[in-house]
């Protein structure tokens, strides 16, 4: 029992000590890029600079976990880790994921190898970093919170001199150990076309749904700091399109973001995955200014989309006449209830007998006319 309850408080301990750690090495450039990070009500410095190359290295080993603030980072539970950003310009916030092994009880911990070596669908436990940024999309006035105090600053740095809009698709950059279960799991992937590409390591390939596409979003910055993360990547994701398949036509509404999820390495030197990360952070402005394509792009890009909403339209038209049917069904049953209501026995059979007569020579209208 004592050592179920030290390899517990263990387990925990060591959970706590390595999100603190990474979101330590991650501060520094998260403070540089958006006005608030964290779940602090004010921004902590509204002073701050955009960081670039190697002082990005020098500022991420300036805090540690001990002197990190608290209000940079959550604990939803002993194994799940968060945090948040906002305040940028072209993007409308950020929501950060640390989902770590669950060190604190063995007995899951051994349930979940043992799974994954028997079942594909269920991975192997892992240290894991998933972010997903959240774009504009030209759509501030529709859903931006109240300024952000401090948001000023950055917004005078980075003066916004057009639409955040650009033009909606699919691409991934994907682990190929994680290819299958992604086209598998998700259908906004399910949609792109999977291609080997010659600028990227052999570990790792391109999903995209047109070559236009892939050419402008793999940038010589975009593809050192794929290279420097290393095969801890498992998928880096630019997506207008659901995760899961549309099933009514409000699922099509395109909701753009990108989604990364990388590994974090054992020996916690997370500052190999820095250059991925502010890449990934910086995409939206990319985004914004390169990805508008030729329209023999765009309507190729469509067609799969309105494919797809014409099939659930015709689904939605089919269920709305089926409920028009059932209510003027209804209507009619309780006017002949009512009818029904005030006659006496005798009243009652003769309707019922010219109810049935009148069945019988529709169904011979219909028989003739099929004749």
């Amino acid at each position: 029992m004592i050592i179920a309850i030290l390899v517990h408080v263990w387990g925990r301990g060591k959970n706590k000590r390595k999100a603190k750690k990474w979101m330590a090495v991650h501060a520094p450039l998260l403070d540089s890029e958006f006005a608030l990070v964290g779940f602090a009500d004010t921004p902590k410095r509204p002073d701050r600079d955009k960081i670039q190359g190697d002082s990005l290295l020098k500022a991420s080993v300036k805090l540690s976990g001990d002197n990190l603030s608290p209000d940079y980072l959550k604990e939803k539970t002993a194994a799940e880790y968060q945090t948040y950003a906002t305040g940028r310009q072209n993007v409308a916030f950020m929501d950060v994921k640390l989902q770590l092994i669950k060190r604190y009880s063995p007995a899951t911990l051994v349930g979940e190898y043992i799974a994954s070596f028997f079942f594909e669908s269920f991975g192997a436990p892992t240290d894991r970093l998933e972010a997903v940024l959240y774009t504009f999309d030209g759509r501030e006035k529709e859903f931006v919170p109240p300024p952000v105090p401090g948001s000023e600053e950055i917004d005078r740095k980075t003066p916004n001199t057009g639409s955040s809009s650009y033009d909606a698709f699919v691409f991934a950059v994907v682990n190929k150990m994680s290819m299958r279960r992604l086209r598998d799991e998700r259908y906004d992937v399910s949609l792109a076309s999977t291609k080997d590409n010659p600028k990227l390591p052999n570990w790792a390939t391109v999903m995209s749904e047109s070559a236009e596409v892939t050419e402008t979003l793999l940038t010589k910055d975009l593809i050192s700091a794929i290279e420097q993360a290393g095969e801890d990547l498992e998928y880096l994701i630019v997506t207008d399109q659901p995760i899961d398949k549309p099933a009514s036509l409000d699922d099509t509404v395109p909701k753009k973001r990108i989604q990364l999820s990388l590994k974090l390495p054992a020996s916690e030197f997370y500052e190999a995955c820095l250059p991925l990360f502010q890449a990934v952070i910086r995409l939206p402005d990319h985004l914004v200014s390169a990805a508008h394509f030729r329209p023999e792009v765009i309507r190729k890009i469509t067609a799969t989309r309105d494919a797809e909403i014409k099939k659930l339209k015709k689904v939605s038209d089919e269920e709305a006449e089926e409920e028009r049917r059932k209510a003027s069904e209804k209507l009619k049953k309780e006017e002949r209830d009512r009818k029904m209501k005030g006659m006496s026995a005798e009243e009652q059979r003769k309707f019922v007998e010219k109810e049935a007569e009148r069945s019988r020579k529709k169904q011979e209208k219909k028989m003739t006319r099929k004749g």
